[in-house]
């Protein structure tokens, strides 16, 4: 279990070993390797500012001693993860433009490696931010891509279900969603170990979720609650995930049950901080509020006004919610 401590003492440490090798050296890429499977392994344990900070601050560190030449190295590979990240946490920051650029460069130094599990995730990420700006053509194009470049079992299944399913939903593509789904469920099903932990992996819970929002999207309620209940119930309470499942089974519940679907918003929030609220969460709590507009409900005023004094992830001066 790392600590707020421990996160900073990763690149501390990090900082020390280029002291004494500032060449760079095999030693090197093996700490570089173990920061960047630190931070993806801890991407859900720390504030999104707080570690945006030190992903940077370890991807600086580590482009100091990036060798010269055109051949890919462990260490571009160990950079192309760090952009990636950050291209991630600058999506939970609400911002895509910065996401867009940071997931770029994560492409360009997976191809350089030949990483075609990184290649197809940051596809992925980049068809998840063109999704969010309503640039749904974009989104098709990056999800292809992803789709194409990713190997056998859980990336693949990883790609269809995240990428794929929820981009060919929102385009009315109710057919190909199925179809992608489908592979989504038969790759997870043949991989061997059928889970990964951390940003960069997938697990059934995650499928479930991106299951409930196709559904959702498509204009299948009960079975967007199915599924959106069975993710929650799979995360631990106050997690990201579990925040993400319990917002979309209450925009299932919004039209029958909105007193139901208010007071889980208001659990959302009661249980995660606002620094640890993503951007992605503020989105769904937007939409949810959206729904509940026209009905007066039980604990629907309440959600409006947590809403209304809810910081923003971001101030106008750049500083993170606290």
């Amino acid at each position: 279990m790392t600590t707020d401590a421990g996160l900073p003492s990763v690149r501390e440490s990090l900082q020390l070993a280029l002291l004494a090798e500032p060449e760079g050296s095999p030693l090197v890429d093996e700490l570089a390797e173990a920061a960047a499977d630190h931070y993806h392994l801890n991407y859900s344990k720390h504030p999104v500012p707080v570690l945006f900070r030190e992903v940077r601050a370890a991807r600086t560190l580590l482009a100091g001693v990036l060798p010269a030449g055109t051949d890919g190295t462990e260490l571009h590979r160990q950079l192309g993860r760090l952009s990636g990240l950050l291209g991630n946490l600058a999506f939970h920051l609400n911002d895509p433009t910065g996401a867009r650029i940071h997931l770029g460069t994560a492409v360009s130094y997976a191809n350089r490696c030949g990483d075609t599990a990184l290649v197809a995730w940051a596809y992925g990420a980049q068809s998840m931010v063109a999704r969010h700006t309503g640039n749904l053509t974009a989104a098709y194009t990056y999800a292809e891509r992803g789709a194409a470049a990713a190997p056998a079992g859980l990336v693949r299944a990883q790609l269809h279900a995240w990428a794929l399913l929820p981009t060919l939903a929102q385009q009315g593509r109710d057919r190909e969603a199925a179809a992608a789904l489908d592979v989504a469920l038969s790759e997870l099903e043949a991989d061997p170990v059928g889970q990964a932990p951390g940003r960069f992996g997938f697990d059934e819970p995650e499928l479930a979720l991106h299951q409930a929002e196709a559904h959702l999207t498509l204009g299948r309620t009960e079975e967007a609650r199915a599924r959106a209940e069975a993710s929650a119930a799979a995360c631990t309470t106050g997690t990201p995930g579990w925040a993400a499942a319990t917002l979309v089974l209450a925009q299932a519940e919004a039209s029958d049950e909105p007193s139901d679907a208010a007071q889980r918003a208001l659990d959302v929030l009661d249980r995660v901080p606002p620094s640890r609220l993503r951007a992605t969460s503020r989105t769904r709590l937007d939409r949810l509020e959206g729904l509940l507009a026209a009905r007066p409900a039980e604990y629907v005023a309440d959600l409006r006004e947590r809403l209304r004094t809810l910081p923003p992830p971001v101030d106008a001066s750049g500083a993170a919610s606290a």
